[in-house]
């Protein structure tokens, strides 16, 4: 699936995020993709990741693969 500018797209921030507006925004509902983009600027950039790649790569801060910052 392409995102395009007539797909219905419903964002959502982490249940984690504060209010300070720095956070990302997902729509994980997409058949097959993730788009991702900064709350700050919700008419700016769309990053999209293949869904297993988005999978992956949660998973992976979930067992702090990355390290402690």
């Amino acid at each position: 699936m392409k995102l395009n500018a007539s797909t219905p797209v419903h964002w959502r921030k982490s249940s984690y995020s504060n209010n300070g507006g720095n956070c990302v925004e997902i729509a994980p509902d997409l058949p097959g993709i993730v788009p991702v983009r900064d709350s700050k600027d919700p008419s700016g950039p769309v990053l999209t990741f293949p869904t297993s790649a988005w999978r992956a790569f949660v998973t992976a801060v979930q067992t702090d693969e990355f390290g402690a910052v």
